[in-house]
């Protein structure tokens, strides 16, 4: 099994990941050659992706999009990684070149926690500002309100916005809808 060749310390292809991922009983990520065990995710974690997934559907099927969750890949070519994003959006018709993946996301948002922070805002944010479909990358905590978009800018430069009040009004970008930050929380924090 080619996941188990990672744990010898071999360097593993990408395409030795992507088969060996589709028998793995657990989830991993890819960065050039290296796997990662994905951890499990919290309650907290799970109803603020779901929070977003159910406000953004409608949107999405009026632009012609679609919202996947937690198990399809986002493949960043660039830095040779392949990430499970807690919500992704693509609106790309020609985003088909793998059943397991998508390479042109116009969306993509992460719930933070402890352990994955510092890599939802370093390492993942370099890798998906290097797509060039991608118009907006939002970190979210889980245990207070706060979120951080990164938005392409007009002149392709990246912008970051921060919005910490459940009041606060989001635009998402690619599917033209507006989110509230207490739409974002809701049955996660107290309101």
């Amino acid at each position: 099994m080619p996941l188990a060749r990672q744990m010898s310390g071999q360097y593993l292809s990408e395409a030795e990941y992507l088969e060996g991922e589709k028998l793995a009983a657990e989830r991993h990520e890819y960065v050039d050659g290296q796997t990662y065990l994905m951890a499990g995710a919290s309650k907290r974690h799970n109803r603020i992706a779901r929070n977003f997934i159910n406000r953004m559907e409608d949107a999405a099927n009026r632009k012609g999009c679609e919202v996947f969750f937690s198990d399809v890949k986002v493949r960043v070519a660039k830095y040779k990684t392949y990430y499970y994003p807690d919500v992704v959006v693509s609106c790309s018709a020609d985003d088909e070149a793998d059943e397991y993946y998508l390479e042109k996301p116009c969306l993509i948002v992460e719930v933070a926690s402890d352990s994955t922070i510092r890599k939802d805002y370093m390492e993942k944010s370099l890798a998906y500002q290097s797509l060039a479909s991608l118009q907006a990358y939002l970190v979210v905590a889980q245990d207070k309100a706060q979120v951080d978009m990164l938005v392409r800018l007009a002149d392709g430069s990246w912008g970051l916005r921060q919005f910490d009040r459940l009041d606060d009004e989001i635009t998402l970008p690619c599917l033209d809808m507006v989110l509230s930050v207490a739409d974002i929380y809701r049955q996660v924090l107290a309101e």
